[in-house]
């Protein structure tokens, strides 16, 4: 056969040429009896129609009971004295020490306030004007507005004191080292005892001396300032059967209240820096070692009466 001629048919005509060379195209087999030919398939129905309803606005959830409000600790701010309190402290010790601190508010502003006015008015009304026993009749009513906050305040200690475990007698105060912590804050405290008692009777002395010379408002002055450290005595002294007991607490009260006089002893030795004068540079300095001192040794005793390592 040569190159180009075509090759015969199977039934003696010309083969088309196809696309795999000389093979027939593909041609539908007939539909076969007995079955119907296959229809398209019907439109799917939708499930859902074409725009779902929004949905119900939902219920808002009901209010929650809040919690019963915890007193906080009051932030210590300058010049209204208050403390910070113990993180330790229970919610009902907190509360009774939050009430306590309110009522030494009234206590301080009717003292501070009353007993000046009282001495002051009083010494203005004998030596100058009968105007000043009108001051010193205010300065009577401030000073039994500070005695009253002082028996409220004592009422609330009280009550403080049997939620304290720091106010009961110490469960080492059989051992000899407890007892000895004891006896060691007890002499810190009646050192603290005498100062008080010294500086108030100095400043007795010199209200006295200014009311001599007419100065009312100086007289009444001194006179205030020497309750400071009079009361302060007072507390002092009140500790001292407090450890003989060997009760931590009174370790507590004796460096808080040095830590007042340190806060003093500083303002005085700054004041003696600055002025360049050098007496109270050594009675702030001499004063603020002593209190250090006492302060950290009454720390270490307390934690002794109490079992603790220190």
């Amino acid at each position: 056969m040569y190159p180009g001629q075509q090759q015969p048919g199977p039934y003696g005509g010309q083969q088309q040429p196809g696309p795999y060379g000389g093979q027939q195209p593909y041609q539908p087999y007939p539909p076969q009896q007995g079955y119907a030919p296959q229809q398209p398939y019907p439109p799917q129905q939708q499930p859902y129609p074409a725009q779902q309803q929004p949905y119900a606005p939902q219920q808002p959830y009901p209010p929650q009971q809040p919690y019963p409000p915890q007193p906080q600790p009051p932030r210590q701010s300058l010049g209204e004295g208050q403390m910070r309190l113990d993180p330790n402290l229970t919610p009902g010790q907190r509360e009774l020490v939050v009430k306590i601190q309110q009522k030494a508010k009234f206590l301080a502003y009717g003292f501070v306030l009353g007993v000046p006015l009282t001495f002051g008015g009083a010494h203005y009304g004998i030596t100058h004007s009968p105007v000043g026993f009108a001051g010193a009749a205010v300065g009577l009513v401030l000073v039994a507005v500070g005695a009253l906050a002082l028996t409220q305040m004592q009422a609330l200690k009280r009550q403080l004191r049997l939620i304290t475990p720091d106010a009961w007698r110490s469960p080492a105060a059989h051992l000899p080292g407890a007892r000895k912590a004891a006896t060691q804050a007890a002499y810190i405290n009646g050192l603290l005892v005498l100062l008080s008692f010294g500086a108030a009777g100095y400043l007795l002395v010199k209200g006295a001396e200014w009311g001599a010379y007419g100065n009312s408002f100086g007289f009444g002055a001194l006179m205030g300032g020497a309750c400071i450290p009079l009361g302060m005595g007072v507390a002092a002294a009140t500790t001292i059967p407090q450890l003989l007991r060997v009760i931590p607490a009174g370790a507590k009260v004796g460096r808080s209240l040095y830590s007042i006089i340190f806060v003093l002893a500083t303002t005085v030795t700054g004041e003696g820096i600055k002025g360049g004068a050098l007496p109270p540079i050594a009675i702030g300095g001499s004063t603020l070692l002593v209190c250090a001192g006492a302060m950290a040794l009454l720390g270490r005793a307390a934690k002794r009466m109490r079992g603790e390592a220190g």
